[in-house]
């Protein structure tokens, strides 16, 4: 499956997918059992949920996400790029949960995108993200930096400063 070449609608049709998913995977770290969907990871990825507020409403939303730890740092992407809800979220209400496999840490979410870094972190973070990687056309075995900076060129890479 290659999204570059999705039409609008499919490309909303999968976002509805992914957002219909959100609460399974939101439940089952309530009950508990959130470290069965990080129990191996290049399968399923590594999963954090989100825990941020509306810009419009002021909500608390829960939001699961792949993500990757590089140099003890947590790093995500919004593969859907700045039209992500979440994304749009953070950036206006930057103070968010992460519900990381390991515990709950209070974070600040900033926009590094234009990092010279770019392209290792996002190959980390799809190399987190298990079989989402290659369902979006985005397999980082197969694409050079220059491949996959051309895929991902919309994509919006967060990283997480955790508050002490």
């Amino acid at each position: 499956m290659d999204v570059a070449n999705f039409t609008p609608k499919q490309l909303n049709a999968l976002r509805r997918v992914f957002r219909a998913m959100n609460p399974f995977m939101v439940f089952m770290l309530r009950i508990g059992l959130g470290w069965t969907m990080n129990i191996w990871p290049a399968v399923s990825g590594r999963i954090v949920v989100i825990n941020h507020r509306g810009r419009k409403s002021g909500k608390e939303y829960l939001t699961p996400v792949n993500f990757a730890v590089v140099d003890g740092e947590v790093y995500c992407m919004a593969g859907f790029g700045s039209l992500s809800d979440w994304y749009k979220n953070m950036m206006a209400n930057p103070g968010v949960l992460l519900w990381l496999p390991q515990g709950k840490r209070r974070a600040r979410a900033e926009d590094v995108s234009d990092s010279p870094r770019r392209i290792f972190l996002i190959r980390q973070v799809i190399i987190g993200a298990g079989f989402a990687g290659p369902l979006f056309g985005v397999d980082q075995r197969k694409l050079n930096d220059g491949q996959l900076a051309a895929v991902t060129k919309d994509y919006r890479l967060l990283h997480f400063i955790m508050e002490e």
